[in-house]
């Protein structure tokens, strides 16, 4: 008899316990990982209400050493890449090339955008439930919590896992159409976001002779495409002769990466939390 009593008390414990993790400690959370998620979106340069103030533009350099084939500065803005100024020497002949965007462009980094929507996407799941709002059962937070995380999870798999694009993709994309001087026939160029990094690849192609001896074999699509690489672009056949991969850090994508790494890890302590409970008794409304 006194095992069962002690038995009911103990679950009465954990009923209070649980009831307060609830009431008090879900709303805590939610507060601090909206409080964290602000600061992430604030690195995207957009603040929560959707306002978009001026956004600073920053110049950042690639290419440092002397032996560098491709050198320049990218000037970014937000989620756009609003100037490229790139300076490139030809191994065959050692001449300098330059280029830059014209000045009515500017090409948009779909990354960016993209995980800039999936933080408020976050933000407004957590600011949906206000501070009187009463969970009444734990698989409600667990819902929440997975709602939250399935963003956040996008969010980064956006900024650490870049398009796989194909070579006649790259050669059809806006982007070569944006410079002046017009991109000689033979270069082609890509840029995207590889975690906290601006990366910007230049290939060299060279045309192949229609009655090349070479066994064609189209290219699939590809973060990166290596020397040797074949394609066919209007009616033309090319191998990829040169790669030139540069890139330069930039700090906010940085911050950013590591505000969803601290939510993410936050979301799941409480789902854990949660979870011990669910080993005394099913989540039930109080």
């Amino acid at each position: 008899m006194a095992a069962g009593m002690a038995s009911s008390a103990e679950r009465a414990v954990l009923e209070e316990e649980f009831k307060w993790l609830l009431q008090e400690e879900v709303h805590a959370v939610l507060k601090q990982l909206q409080d964290i998620l602000k600061e992430a979106s604030h690195r995207f340069a957009l603040s929560v209400g959707g306002s978009e103030a001026a956004v600073k533009q920053e110049n950042f350099m690639l290419g440092t050493s002397s032996t560098d084939q491709v050198k320049g500065v990218l000037t970014l803005q937000g989620d756009a890449l609003c100037q490229a100024d790139i300076n490139m020497k030809m191994p065959r002949n050692n001449q300098l090339l330059h280029f830059a965007f014209r000045e009515d462009k500017q090409w948009k980094l779909q990354q960016i955008q993209d995980a800039r929507n999936h933080v408020n996407q976050a933000i407004y799941l957590l600011t949906n439930r206000d501070v009187d709002y009463q969970f009444k059962t734990g698989s409600e937070v667990l819902k929440l919590m997975d709602a939250v995380m399935l963003q956040l999870t996008r969010a980064r798999n956006r900024l650490t896992t870049p398009a796989t694009l194909t070579l006649p993709e790259i050669a059809s994309s806006g982007l070569t159409k944006m410079f002046t001087p017009a991109l000689p026939s033979d270069i082609l160029v890509n840029f995207y976001i590889n975690l906290n990094k601006l990366c910007l690849t230049v290939y060299q192609l060279h045309a192949l002779q229609p009655n090349s001896t070479k066994h064609f074999r189209p290219a699939g699509g590809s973060i990166l495409h290596n020397p040797g690489a074949m394609f066919e672009f209007g009616s033309q056949r090319y191998e990829v002769s040169h790669v030139h991969k540069v890139e330069c850090v930039v700090p906010w994508l940085n911050d950013a990466l590591v505000f969803f790494t601290v939510s993410l890890q936050l979301c799941q302590q409480l789902k854990d939390k949660i979870s011990v409970f669910s080993g005394y008794w099913n989540y039930r409304p109080y």
